[in-house]
Formats: structure tokens, C-alpha cells, sequence
């Protein structure tokens, strides 16, 4: 099974030392040879996925930053990163690896810029019934490997929302995101994808309930069917 090279780590470690284009150049092939070990890897970590959930695509960054509107100029990121989008419309929700030194490797899962419009159509779930959503936060597996939601909230109520409403904590959330981080030495052991994969399957039931809100309207009629 293919599993992450530490070299990686020594690699990005000096990289955010030497930010510069010289430097990268001079060692332009070392990052190739990583970079394509690290794509076999998202390659074998897609098939495992494939396996549970349907995905659409699997896509390997970049490592080249976009200076254009930051006042950080330095050109090259410092992690190794790819995303896996489930197969819209029907199913919701996106996964990401994040491969970084000195213990800052994490996965994500969720949505981390909802449209306004499946914003407003969760809040008015959660408005009428927010107790399967509760549910669904407090299985057991989800806690285990993940925790509890991330994501930015609004300060106030969202706009035509009651403040005093009792779900109002989950009807402030304008992302819906799981972090779970890893150390370095879990990010290279042999059973890293194995361990990648089941988190990815324990957060289903979350991505199932938000598939079924997004695409439908409040009666339970199907969007996708217009």
C-alpha cells in the first residue's frame, strides 16, 4: 500500500527555509520525484473512497502560491495538499489531506464556502427541527474521529432568524467543517491511508443528512427532479 514518504517533511522543512526561486529550481527534480509519489498516493487514497462513497474527482495543488492580492510574497506553499469532490449534484460535501512538518498534517471534511442559498435552506431545516442533526453530531464514531463542527459563525443571529431561537449555535455557522490533525510520525506509519480512509467513512452519516437537506425543499421534494 502506498503511504507517505518522510521525505516530504524534510523536503517542506527546507522549502520554508529557502522560499525563493533559486532555490526551488536548483531543486526542481527532488520536488517532482515527491510530488509523484505523493500523487500515487491520493491515486491508491481515491480507490479506497471510490469503495464507500462516489467521487467525482480527486485533485492534486499546486505548489505555487498566488501573490497577486497578498501582501506575502514568499512564491511556493509549504504542504503538500489534494481535495476529493463527491459527485454533485446529488451528494454533498468534500474531503482534504493536508501534508505539512512539525505536526501540522490534518484532514478536513465538510463544506467551507456554502452558496447562500443551501446556507438559508440548512437554516430553515434547522429552524423547524434541529433534533436529527443533533443526533447525527453526537454519534459515537463521529465523536471518536473527529470531534466536534468547526467553521466561522455569525456574531448575531443570521437575517430573519430568531436570536432567541433554542438551535441558535448551529443556525450562526456559515461553514460546516470536521479538522482532525495528525503528527508527522502518524503521517508517514504504513497505516496512514488505511486510517485517512476510515475517517473519511465516519463522517458519512453527516455528509448523508446534508446531501438529503441540500437537495431538496422543505416539503422533502426533490431539487433535482425540476
Amino acid at each position: 500500500m502506498e503511504k507517505i514518504n518522510p521525505a516530504i517533511f524534510s523536503f517542506l522543512n527546507q522549502l520554508q527555509a529557502n522560499n525563493q526561486r533559486e532555490w526551488f529550481e536548483e531543486n526542481k527534480p527532488h520536488f517532482k520525484k515527491l510530488q509523484a509519489e505523493f500523487k500515487g498516493f491520493i491515486s491508491a487514497l481515491e480507490t479506497l473512497l471510490q469503495a464507500h462513497d462516489k467521487i467525482e474527482k480527486s485533485s492534486v495543488f499546486r505548489i505555487y502560491r498566488d501573490i497577486r492580492f497578498s501582501k506575502d510574497k514568499t512564491p511556493y506553499k509549504t504542504n503538500f495538499g489534494a481535495s476529493f469532490a463527491r459527485q454533485k449534484p446529488a451528494l454533498r460535501g468534500g474531503y482534504y489531506l493536508h501534508i505539512e512538518p512539525n505536526h501540522k498534517s490534518f484532514l478536513g471534511v465538510g463544506f467551507w464556502q456554502p452558496n447562500k442559498e443551501d446556507l438559508l435552506r440548512f437554516r430553515k431545516e434547522i429552524a423547524i427541527d434541529a433534533e436529527e442533526f443533533k443526533t447525527i453530531m453526537h454519534q459515537e464514531n463521529i465523536q471518536k474521529h473527529w470531534g466536534i463542527l468547526q467553521g466561522e459563525q455569525l456574531k448575531t443571529a443570521p437575517k430573519g432568524f430568531d436570536k432567541n431561537h433554542p438551535a441558535i449555535k448551529i443556525l450562526n455557522y456559515k461553514q460546516w467543517i470536521f479538522k482532525k490533525q495528525f503528527t508527522d510520525e502518524e503521517v508517514v506509519a504504513p497505516n496512514f491511508m488505511l486510517s485517512v480512509n476510515e475517517h473519511f467513512m465516519a463522517i458519512r452519516p453527516f455528509f448523508d443528512y446534508m446531501s438529503a437537506v441540500l437537495t431538496t425543499d422543505l416539503n422533502g421534494v426533490s431539487l433535482l427532479d425540476e
